[in-house]
């Protein structure tokens, strides 16, 4: 068995109050790899991470805000952090920027409960700023568990932030665009942050471009 999915497996039942596995040795037939129910999984792993101290981040922020979306999403969308109004209600992208990308999203025919959404880090860096390495390197293992169970097919990275951290490429979001990359084995799309699309809304007309390659890729999975 995978060893991800065999490690998930085992902190879904403990996470779910099972103590004790007894194996019958007995027998000598190959046992089925275990269903992992996703869904239960993210939202008990949301709740155990909760009170999480492990980087500076967690004095400062209200709220820890983990992802919202379908657990079983072909497509997952990764932005860079929350900010005051995820910060408050514990949600990502439910503010301005959240409202747009819902309907960057529509545009393409796509629901946000069709996709699964989360950020680099989990808590709001004071003042919006940008995340700090520490505090990346604390949380990026939180991000790289969703995307184990998850398993989405098709990333896209929202903003040069997030590009930057997953793809270990320090270049601008022009060169980020121009291409597609692989994370995780994963085909993965990069555009522009919501926010970056309020202050600009010039840059609007680019980030169609890239929505649309999205958008032919996703449904061709059907």
């Amino acid at each position: 068995m995978d060893h991800n999915k065999l490690k998930q497996y085992l902190e879904y039942l403990e996470l779910s109050g099972i103590q004790d596995i007894f194996v019958d040795r007995t027998s000598k037939e190959k046992s089925p790899e275990p269903e992992i129910d996703a869904k239960k999984l993210i939202s008990l792993l949301n709740q155990k991470y909760a009170n999480c101290d492990k980087c500076p981040l967690a004095e400062t922020r209200n709220k820890f805000c983990y992802g919202n979306g379908d657990p079983q999403a072909d497509l997952m969308l990764i932005g860079e952090g929350p900010g005051a109004d995820e910060d408050r209600t514990g949600k990502v992208f439910v503010g301005r920027a959240g409202q747009l990308l819902t309907r960057m999203l529509k545009a393409i025919n796509l629901s946000r409960e069709e996709v699964y959404i989360s950020n680099i880090v989990k808590c709001r860096p004071p003042q919006n700023r940008n995340p700090k390495k520490e505090e990346i390197e604390a949380c990026l293992p939180y991000l790289n568990e969703q995307i184990d169970i998850i398993q989405p097919k098709l990333l896209l990275l929202l903003g040069r932030v997030a590009a930057v951290t997953l793809l270990n490429i320090d270049t601008t979001l022009k060169s980020f665009r121009q291409q597609t990359h692989r994370y995780r084995d994963i085909k993965t799309y990069v555009t522009y942050h919501p926010s970056a699309l309020l202050r600009n809304p010039n840059w609007k007309k680019f980030a169609w471009v890239d929505l649309k390659k999205l958008r032919d890729d996703y449904f061709a999975l059907k």
